[in-house]
């Protein structure tokens, strides 16, 4: 596997406040595609650095962008914080116009990891397709408590609506052993998902029937051993994509050569790197 590669901690204004982004080098090619890599709930994004490297080494130019509220974008959630889903979908848009210098001419990823493939999806949903040229969603499911296979979803309805009550309650998610530090808002939304398997309405848009309207090119990869999005829950968010060609994979231990979970495959991410370079080639130039 290749060194995590050094970038460069750049910042965006939103709304007053700062969402960190991290440029890595450009690779040798100038017209190289460009890959804006949005991060799970709570996960940093310094935690990408062996997927960054992997990307690179597969010819793209890469941009780890830290969610609302997490790393180093500002402020630390707090009681005071309302924001939920059409905000983290709307730091996606703000994101791409910030970089849209550096991106003009060339083909444009956007992929994004659990929560930030949600906040991506929808970012095409509510503002249109025209900004990328494709979607690469890894590890991203709704997590629709009747997805989970066997006796599992009767444990999840509970545990993700205790959280959402806790967050409610308290005004702000903790972390307590999931997610990290969030708004009540993103809590709220997710937990939303969860009991019903749909999408909320976002700012009074129909972000279900938004989604459907998507016709931006998709890769969609579940993961072996993902104890949080398994394989059902990227199939239930991929039938809603009615209008979008959806190329559907599966990234197994086998091609990884390593052990594999939600969250470990960011480290063993170089055959997954080379899918997300072909992908890219076999889109559409600008």
């Amino acid at each position: 596997m290749s060194a995590p590669a050094e970038y460069t901690q750049e910042f965006v204004e939103v709304d007053g406040e700062r969402l960190g982004i991290q440029v890595y080098p450009e690779p040798d090619r100038p017209d190289a595609p460009v890959v804006v890599v949005c991060p799970a709930m709570g996960v940093r994004a310094r935690y990408y650095r062996p997927l960054a490297a992997a990307l690179r080494g597969a010819g793209l130019a890469v941009v780890v962008a830290d969610l609302r509220g997490t790393g180093a974008s500002t402020p630390a959630p707090s009681r005071r914080s309302r924001y939920g889903y059409p905000e983290l979908a709307g730091d996606v848009g703000a994101v791409l116009e910030a970089l849209k210098p550096r991106l003009d001419g060339r083909t444009r990823l956007l992929l994004g990891h659990s929560l930030g493939g949600q906040a991506a999806l929808l970012h095409l949903a509510l503002a249109g397709g025209d900004a990328v040229d494709g979607l690469a969603l890894v590890a991203v499911g709704l997590p629709w408590w009747r997805a989970y296979p066997g006796r599992r979803g009767y444990g999840v309805l509970p545990y993700t609506q205790s959280i959402a009550a806790t967050a409610a309650l308290l005004r702000v998610w903790p972390g307590w052993g999931f997610g990290g530090r969030q708004a009540r808002g993103v809590i709220r939304d997710w937990a939303y998902t969860a009991r019903t398997g749909r999408f909320p309405h976002l700012d009074g848009v129909d972000a279900e029937a938004a989604v459907r309207r998507i016709r931006t090119p998709v890769l969609a990869v579940s993961v072996d051993d993902d104890q949080y999005t398994p394989h059902a829950t990227m199939d239930h968010l991929c039938a809603k994509l009615v209008a979008a060609p959806v190329l559907r994979e599966h990234y197994t231990v086998a091609d990884a050569g390593a052990p594999l979970d939600h969250f470990s495959w960011v480290r063993a991410a170089a055959p997954l790197a080379d899918r997300v370079a072909a992908f890219a080639a076999g889109l559409p130039r600008r």
